[in-house]
């Protein structure tokens, strides 16, 4: 029966740290939206989690490894939208429309173009950010690459290389998007430039098939 009790009350505990955390998390993504990394104090971020700063060090090591939380936050939600696009069933050339659309509908995100574009460089450091992005989001976009060449519809192409030019002309859109006075037309432009790309692709490829 102790030991029953004693799970119990363990299950308690982890089940409430899990829930600060994600209450540190949640009230991190917000205040770095309005207010960036630079005028976000922590005590504010305890405060709207309606957490004691020690509770926060608990969690956190300090402001830099909350902001990678609240980036990592932000990046998985965009991640899993991407994710379940590649789990449908339709056609490939499809999905890798559908891919791209959902992305760049992701960079009309207030919190994805002030944490993960804007500040994410900046804050993390150049390599670290790249890092991070291309084992969530740009990592789908690389599965993709890599499915349609399984399927012979980019030849012999390298799937890294391509990969790589792909994300990088994804990340300029982002910047593009998240800096214009204008976002939404932005991001309605270069998807039409990206489907047209993919149809002259596509039909390249169905032409060296046939």
């Amino acid at each position: 029966m102790a030991t029953v009790r004693a799970r119990r009350a363990s299950a308690r505990r982890a089940h409430y740290a899990a829930s600060t955390r994600d209450d540190l998390v949640r009230s991190a993504v917000s205040l770095f939206t309005t207010h960036g990394y630079a005028g976000t104090s922590l005590d504010t971020i305890a405060t709207r989690a309606r957490v004691t700063k020690g509770a926060l060090y608990h969690h956190f090591k300090g402001k830099q490894d909350l902001f990678e939380a609240a980036f990592s936050a932000v990046e998985r939600n965009v991640y899993s939208k991407l994710q379940r696009i590649l789990e449908k069933s339709e056609n490939l050339w499809v999905k890798a429309g559908l891919v791209v659309r959902e992305y760049l509908q992701s960079c009309l995100d207030p919190a994805y173009q002030r944490i993960v574009i804007h500040e994410g460089p900046v804050v993390m450091g150049w390599q670290r950010w790249r890092d991070a992005q291309e084992g969530l989001s740009y990592g789908v976009i690389r599965d993709v690459i890599a499915d349609l060449r399984a399927a012979g519809g980019l030849g012999g192409i390298s799937v890294e290389v391509t990969a790589r030019l792909v994300c990088g002309a994804l990340s300029t859109a982002a910047t593009m998007i998240a800096n214009s006075p204008d976002p939404k037309r932005v991001s309605e432009e270069t998807e039409d430039a990206v489907v047209r790309l993919l149809a002259l692709v596509r039909a390249g490829s169905e032409t060296q098939d046939g």
